[in-house]
């Protein structure tokens, strides 16, 4: 009950047949489980996970699933837009479905419709309704691209292994063989990169196994041009580590955000200034890095430039408490930049590139404007069709949100 087609022809399809599917009927959920014989593993067999089970990771199950679901479409999805960025707002205004749509608990077209049909059930003069109604447009519009994502996998299945892009081959060491790669490869794994929210995103993953997408991309990016390690031996770990590991999202995502791709643009992310940008305050390094907890604002994503008396001060002594950085953020990316832009410059990179867009490229008509329940899309300014499509099963807004606050995403 997913976009994924099988032996795909063209992607010009595709759109038409993410809609066809999304719009077919449920299939209802089975009375009886019948569970296969036990299996035993062999003496010795290690758990792949790195480390324990996560101390503070969602809980599973269908029943919950659905209660999260609920919650965020009549309540927390009017936070949505703009409020998914911040690894602290993206804990309540992201949907958190991720995990459940990933084990199977609710299905991508469970969750499509049920989208289609709160939007439908909204007035568009109360103010509280009009944000709800746009987070739930923009939520539609990723629940599309998650799709799209996993078509990509499905069409070059190569691509966990080996660069999308052939001109990228040899580009990065895929050994890790050095020291100083493996030195940053631990640095970067255990969360003691000496960058704040690098290491505050590592630890939240460790308890959680989940963190919001713009500091997966910000990690996985701090890793391929930062550090310039090679994508498959980071992105095991995090796929390792994320609660909700879809393949089709995430090796697609970890070479984008690798620069290996060849048609999508170079994200270097800068650690400090995503930090100042996405938890102003230090109020999310604070609570993931006790070591910094007493730091001022001043010092909180650079505390490597405190002077001796003030690290003496604020209980933090550098390379004791907490690690100085391993290397100088403005010249690693200066020259991962060069080294990409120059290769990007070559006539037969861009031919490749071209065929890779025309195999793996998003095509018009994709998602993001409110749909009614059988996937029409609906003209912002006609309320009258809005209210037309709520029946007599429309939902209690004022009652599902009350709701709602009860439920606990944790």
């Amino acid at each position: 009950q997913n976009g994924v087609v099988r032996r795909l022809k063209s992607r010009d399809s595709w759109n038409t047949s993410w809609e066809k599917r999304m719009r077919e009927a449920l299939t209802a959920a089975p009375r009886d489980v019948i569970a296969s014989p036990i299996m035993m593993l062999p003496n010795g067999s290690q758990a792949i996970a790195t480390g324990d089970d996560k101390p503070k990771r969602q809980l599973g199950g269908r029943s919950r699933a659905l209660r999260i679901m609920n919650s965020f479409l009549v309540e927390r999805a009017a936070g949505y837009r703009g409020g998914i960025s911040s690894p602290l707002k993206a804990i309540k205004n992201g949907s958190r479905l991720s995990p459940y749509i990933a084990l199977g608990c609710i299905s991508m077209r469970e969750v499509v419709q049920a989208t289609r049909e709160q939007a439908v059930s909204l007035s568009a003069s109360d103010i509280f309704e009009k944000k709800l109604a746009a987070g739930l447009k923009g939520f539609e519009s990723r629940l599309h691209w998650h799709c799209h994502f996993m078509q990509k996998l499905e069409d070059a299945p190569f691509q966990e292994f080996e660069n999308l892009h052939s001109a990228y081959d040899g580009l990065r060491d895929s050994l890790v063989a050095t020291v100083e790669q493996k030195q940053r490869l631990q640095a970067w794994q255990t969360g003691t990169t000496g960058w704040p929210l690098i290491d505050a995103c590592m630890a939240m993953l460790r308890h959680t196994g989940w963190i919001n997408f713009r500091m997966r991309a910000m990690l996985m990016s701090t890793a391929s041009y930062l550090f310039w390690l090679h994508w498959r031996e980071t992105g095991l770990h995090l796929a390792r580590e994320f609660l909700d590991y879809e393949p089709g999202i995430h090796w697609p995502q970890t070479q984008m955000q690798s620069g290996t791709t060849g048609i999508n643009t170079l994200r270097i992310y800068n650690p400090i200034k995503q930090a100042q940008d996405q938890d102003p305050n230090g109020e999310f390094v604070r609570h993931w890095l006790p070591a910094l907890k007493h730091v001022p604002n001043t010092w909180i994503f650079e505390p490597w430039l405190m002077p001796n008396n003030l690290q003496l001060k604020y209980g933090c002594i550098l390379d004791k408490d907490y690690p100085m950085p391993v290397l100088n953020i403005d010249y690693a990316m200066r020259r991962a930049r060069l080294n990409l832009t120059a290769l990007r410059k070559d006539d037969d990179v861009r031919k490749e590139a071209q065929s890779i867009v025309k195999k793996h490229g998003s095509r018009a008509g994709m998602a993001g404007g409110i749909r009614d329940k059988n996937g029409n899309i609906i003209a912002k300014k006609s309320n009258e069709l809005m209210q037309s499509k709520v029946k007599s099963s429309k939902l209690n807004t004022a009652e599902l949100k009350e709701k709602a606050k009860q439920q606990l995403l944790f």
